[in-house]
């Protein structure tokens, strides 16, 4: 199998090195970038599977590191960790607006850094891709993208069109947070007068038609202070 590669994207040596050290020992090949304008040229000449990306780099920020790569049709899926020493609920917020896959704040556990990419570049691979699969199975759930039918243990149950295309978005990026602001753009798109709120409402509808406890959800899960995600899939 061939050796996946990883970009490593921060200003501070001592920190690439560690990361460096930890993940060939993991069988990884390891690409380095110490600033922005570094990392976006490794991206196009190294093509990573992965990048874990530094927000505070001199020059291009990581965050507009991130914002270039997500508008690169060629780049847009490759699956992107934010490393940074801002830790509040905002800058995460935003980090996943970008398209971040994971985040991460320094100081941080090297092992825990390790299981989050082995995790994401798991999830990539189990990634579907929309336009060729025509179903969808998960414990008793079970999705007909093809003819648009939902059964639960078996059991055909009536859903909405936007409820079917927000669950039909969802359980395509297993593992995924998305944000109510992305989840309104990728299944409400163009619509006008529709408020984030809108998605807390179709999220508990969807619930209760498809979870045995609405309370206590195996399927859509709450990130707290983000959005949500279908469960990871193992």
């Amino acid at each position: 199998m061939k050796q996946k590669k990883i970009l490593v994207v921060d200003d501070e040596k001592d920190i690439v090195d560690l990361i460096t050290y930890n993940l060939e020992q993991e069988k990884y090949t390891v690409v380095k970038a110490y600033d922005g304008e570094s990392a976006l040229d490794l991206v196009k000449t190294e093509k990573p599977d992965l990048i874990v990306l530094d927000l505070m780099l001199p020059g291009i920020r990581g965050f507009d590191v991130c914002k270039f790569i997500r508008k690169n049709p060629e780049t847009e899926v490759l699956p992107v960790i934010m490393l940074t020493a801002k830790a509040n609920h905002v800058d995460r917020i935003i980090g996943f607006e970008l398209g971040a896959d994971d985040y991460i704040a320094k100081p941080f556990n090297v092992k825990e850094l390790i299981a989050r990419i082995h995790a994401v570049l798991r999830r990539t691979e189990l990634r579907p891709d929309s336009e060729k699969v025509e179903s969808f199975t998960y414990k008793s759930l079970h999705i007909n993208y093809r003819t648009y039918e939902v059964t639960v243990d078996k059991k055909k149950i009536d859903i909405s069109p936007t409820e079917l295309r927000l669950l039909r978005f969802l359980s395509n990026h297993p593992g995924r947070v998305y944000t109510r602001d992305q989840l309104l753009d990728h299944v409400w798109g163009d619509e006008t007068f529709v408020e984030p709120r809108t998605v807390d409402a179709h999220i508990s509808r969807l619930r209760a038609i498809i979870e045995k406890e609405k309370n206590k959800p195996r399927y859509i899960l709450t990130v707290r202070g983000i959005g949500y995600k279908f469960t990871e899939i193992k």
